[in-house]
């Protein structure tokens, strides 16, 4: 680890800040691999059993119909993301508590220990899309069309608020232990909140206005738009893109207001 802390005069504070980022994205993702015999197809299995018991459940034993067909595709589309989600948020409750001893003997801006998670996530993410792919081409009824090319927007979108949220969350957990257990539930409501097994559409026709105020609500039906354009919705994107950036500015302000009392607490 000692070549994090490594000051290369040559290099930008960009180019610093970076490398010392992917160096520990890499040790992230060689750790959590290496000790799994199974390694990458646990970074899967997960949303796929998931998305199978979903489908099983809302298909064959209640045949009730939510969002479109193919079901499957349309329960990845938006699974796959929140696993990111869902994962990233809930490991920055402890992204000071881990590893203190590294974060005080580095120099580093500590922003770097919560979007370390977001990016090994992310990379977890995109390692996950070829098995969206393999469902939408053998999936009897699916189709690509041209908003496929909103996807990248879906991904900075996420991305952002991603780090927002962690950068609000990370260091307000050293102090209010309690809020990594309240992080959970509020998770486990949100995944339930948001238009994951599914769509707008199969909300109460009062309840549009309000769920597009969910940032994760124009995010998923960016990334379900390139296989059902019906489900794209300018407004919940709007929305979630301004909820997204005010969100990261209020991470960045609430991590350099308690970034002094982390160091002296952890």
């Amino acid at each position: 680890m000692s070549s994090i802390a490594e000051e290369r005069p040559h290099w930008s504070p960009f180019a610093r800040y970076r490398h010392a980022l992917w160096l520990l994205t890499r040790r992230d993702l060689r750790v959590r691999y290496s000790t799994s015999a199974l390694g990458y197809i646990w970074s899967v299995l997960d949303p796929l059993v998931m998305s199978g018991i979903y489908w099983f459940v809302f298909t064959q034993v209640f045949q009730r119909p939510l969002g479109s067909d193919p079901y499957i595709v349309f329960l990845l589309s938006a699974l796959l993301p929140w696993m990111w989600f869902n994962g990233a948020v809930s490991d920055s409750t402890r992204a000071f508590l881990r590893e203190a001893k590294l974060i005080r003997s580095t120099k580093i801006p500590r922003t770097i220990w919560v979007n370390r998670l977001v990016l090994s996530k992310g990379i977890e993410f995109l390692a996950s899309i070829p098995v969206l792919a393999l469902f939408v081409v053998f999936s009897p009824g699916s189709a690509i069309n041209g908003d496929l090319v909103l996807f990248p927007l879906a991904i900075l979108m996420q991305t952002v608020l991603t780090v927002g949220i962690g950068l609000i969350v990370a260091p307000l957990v050293v102090f209010f232990r309690d809020l990594e257990r309240a992080t959970k539930l509020v998770l486990r409501f949100l995944f339930y909140a948001s238009p994951i097994i599914y769509g707008t559409s199969n909300l109460p026709e009062e309840l549009h206005f309000w769920a597009a105020f969910n940032p994760l609500t124009g995010i998923f039906s960016l990334y379900r738009a390139g296989f059902f354009p019906g489900e794209l919705d300018w407004f919940a994107v709007g929305v979630s893109a301004v909820m997204s950036v005010l969100i990261l500015a209020v991470g960045l302000l609430v991590f350099r207001r308690l970034e002094r009392s982390v160091l002296k607490e952890i």
